[in-house]
């Protein structure tokens, strides 16, 4: 089981706004989870470690538990051994995203790939900037997890978890945590295409493009190469959603 880098991990459980409610705390575990930030299996922290972590209130944590429970995304145990454990089972995951990608617009698809084609190259631009090479060490073996990769739905898992590394990379919090968002709201689409081994195959190529650049220092390859991953992404996206809108 392949966990997040400590620094991204540490922007999964960053302290939410004061005024976060039930809701804000169940869907920042929730996204991870959907995400495979957080994968199936792994126990959560403690209830007053988890709490403290996210800046909220035990009672706070514990319905939003309680909701996340009844989303089927989590599992609590009782006795020796016992907490709470991640539930990410696999089989529903495409169905979700399907249904996610026909409730947008081809309009809306575009917007959002211009938003995190600006957050990915500029994350890309700052990890060629000032990360070293431990940093990259978490991405180098997302990357070879993704090449290996057989099952579509764990391409999309890795995937997800290869890009949130790249940012912790390129140590900005807020950053990590915006791309986590926009990880929720479109990561998993774009990794609609990867049950399609030539997808998979382009993807791979430019993941290492991408991890090229940044170990070589080079802001501006990096930028681009991360910008147009985002692009070609959504380009096979809208031919999905297209296709999508005339079977239905």
């Amino acid at each position: 089981m392949n966990r997040l880098s400590s620094a991204a991990r540490r922007a999964v459980f960053a302290p939410l706004d004061t005024e976060a409610r039930v809701e804000a705390v169940a869907r920042r575990l929730g996204d991870a989870i959907v995400l495979g930030l957080l994968v199936d299996g792994e126990q959560l922290p403690g209830e007053s470690d988890l709490a403290g972590q996210l800046g909220v209130a035990t009672v706070t944590l514990r319905e939003s538990l309680m909701a996340l429970r009844q989303q089927g995304l989590v599992a609590t145990r009782r006795g020796r051994g016992g907490g709470t454990f991640v539930r990410a089972p696999a089989d529903t995951l495409n169905e979700r995203l399907t249904q996610r990608l026909l409730a947008h617009t081809v309009e809306e698809l575009r917007d959002l790939a211009d938003h995190y084609a600006a957050v990915a190259g500029g994350i890309a631009r700052l990890a060629a900037e000032r990360a070293d090479s431990p940093d990259l060490d978490a991405p180098r073996r997302s990357l070879q997890d993704f090449a290996d990769a057989q099952d579509p739905t764990a391409r999309a898992r890795i995937d997800g978890r290869l890009h949130v590394e790249l940012a912790a990379a390129a140590q900005s919090a807020r950053l990590t945590r915006e791309e986590i968002r926009l990880q929720t709201e479109i990561g998993p689409l774009l990794s609609l295409p990867f049950a399609d081994d030539e997808a998979h195959g382009t993807a791979d190529r430019q993941h290492r493009q991408l991890l090229d650049a940044i170990g070589a220092a080079d802001p501006a390859r990096a930028r681009g190469v991360a910008e147009e991953h985002v692009h070609g992404g959504v380009r096979r996206l809208i031919e999905l959603r297209l296709k999508g809108a005339r079977a239905s």
